[in-house]
C-alpha cells in the first residue's frame, strides 16, 4: 500500500560502525577521533542533477499475510526488471520483465509488460494517473501460461512500479514542491519531507474503484550516514512514512461495494551514489492493518507486511537476470 511505497552487511558497512572504528583506530592514530569529526561535520550536496546513461534494476517485493495467532502466509512474490534509457530531457524507462508467484506456485511472467516503456512524469495527471504510469496497461493481465492474473494481484502488479519511483525519485531526487533530499547537508539531519500528509489515488480499473486513496503520515528522510555499495560511495538516507492510513473502493459484483480500511506503517533505507547521484539500492518493510466490510457486516480483518528491495545492477547482470 505503499506511495510516495533486511539491509545486510555483505558489501555495505555504514557510517555507524564508525564509533567503534575509531576506538579502535585511535589506539593506532590520535587523529583518528578528528577525522571521524571532520566526515560527520562536512556538508554535502546531494540535491546536484544526476550522471546521464543507461541504468539497470532489479526490485523484489514480497507480500506475506499474517493471521492473529502470528502464521505467516506468503501472498505474492514479484520481480520487475527495470532499465532507464536517456532520452530527451526525461529518458525512459523499460520494463525488461515482471514475475510473479502467487502463494506456493509457480514464478510465471507477465508477457504484456515485456519492453513496454513510458517516461516519468512528478505528480498526477488529469486522468489521475500516478508518476505517467498508464491504468490501462495493467487492465486484463494475463500471466505467460494464459491464466489471467487476479484483480489483487493485478494491483501488487500495478504498484510495484509506483513503488520504484516513489524511493528512487521521490525520496532520492530534489523536491520542486519543498523539502527534499536536497535539504539534507550533514550526516544527522532529519527533515519533513514535502510528501508528508499527501493524498494519493490508488484506484486501478477492474481492482477498486475511484474514490480509493492513501494518505502519507508524516514522511521524513534522515541523512544517516555513509556507505559503501559495491564499490562506490553512498550516502545513506533514511525514510519513515509515520501515521498513514487508506480506503480502498471495490465493486466485486453489481449491486455489490465492499470497502477497505487501514493503517500503513512503511520505512527503510535508500543508497544515493555521491558521484553519479543513482540509486544504489533501497529496501523497505511495511506493516499494514485492515478491516473490510460490505454494509455493515465485516468480512475480514488482518495484517500484512511487506518487504521490498532494489538493487542495480550493470548491463550484462541485468541481460542474464531479466532473460525470458
Amino acid at each position: 500500500m505503499s506511495k510516495l511505497h533486511v539491509v545486510t552487511m555483505g558489501c555495505a558497512s555504514v557510517l555507524a560502525v564508525f564509533a567503534w572504528a575509531a576506538v579502535a583506530a585511535d589506539e593506532a592514530r590520535p587523529d583518528a577521533n578528528a577525522e571521524v569529526a571532520s566526515v560527520v561535520a562536512k556538508e554535502y550536496d546531494l540535491g546536484r542533477p544526476r550522471s546521464q546513461g543507461p541504468q539497470y534494476y532489479k526490485q523484489e517485493t514480497r507480500v506475506v499475510s499474517v493471521a492473529a495467532d502470528g502464521t505467516r502466509t506468503l501472498t505474492c512474490l514479484h520481480r520487475l526488471y527495470l532499465s532507464y534509457q536517456p532520452e530527451g530531457a526525461a529518458g525512459r524507462y523499460v520494463c525488461r520483465k515482471f514475475t510473479v508467484q502467487t502463494g506456493t506456485g509457480p514464478e510465471v511472467r507477465i508477457p504484456a509488460l515485456d519492453g513496454w516503456s513510458y517516461v516519468f512524469v512528478p505528480g498526477i495527471d488529469d486522468k489521475g494517473q500516478v508518476f505517467g504510469i498508464e491504468l490501462a496497461k495493467f487492465q486484463g493481465l494475463v500471466d505467460a501460461n494464459g491464466a489471467p492474473v487476479p484483480p489483487d494481484i493485478s494491483y501488487h502488479v500495478y504498484n510495484a512500479f509506483i513503488d520504484f519511483h516513489a524511493f528512487c525519485n521521490v525520496f532520492a531526487e530534489p523536491s520542486a514542491p519543498g523539502a527534499g533530499i536536497q535539504d539534507l547537508k550533514t550526516i544527522g539531519q532529519r527533515i519533513v519531507h514535502a510528501a508528508a500528509h499527501s493524498v494519493g489515488p490508488v484506484n486501478l480499473p477492474g481492482s477498486s474503484e475511484p474514490g480509493s486513496q492513501f494518505t502519507n503520515g508524516e514522511v521524513t528522510l534522515e541523512f544517516k550516514g555513509l556507505s559503501v555499495v559495491d564499490g562506490a560511495p553512498c550516502a545513506l538516507v533514511g525514510y519513515d512514512s509515520g501515521d498513514s492510513s487508506f480506503q480502498i473502493l471495490m465493486k466485486p459484483a453489481p449491486g455489490v461495494e465492499v470497502k477497505a480500511v487501514g493503517a500503513s506503517h512503511y520505512r527503510g533505507d535508500i543508497y544515493v551514489d555521491l558521484a553519479s547521484r543513482w540509486v544504489r539500492k533501497a529496501d523497505m518493510i511495511e506493516m499494514v492493518v485492515m478491516k473490510t466490510t460490505m454494509g455493515d457486516k465485516e468480512l475480514t480483518g488482518g495484517t500484512i507486511e511487506r518487504t521490498l528491495t532494489i538493487k542495480s545492477m550493470g548491463e550484462e547482470e541485468f541481460d542474464k537476470h531479466s532473460a525470458p
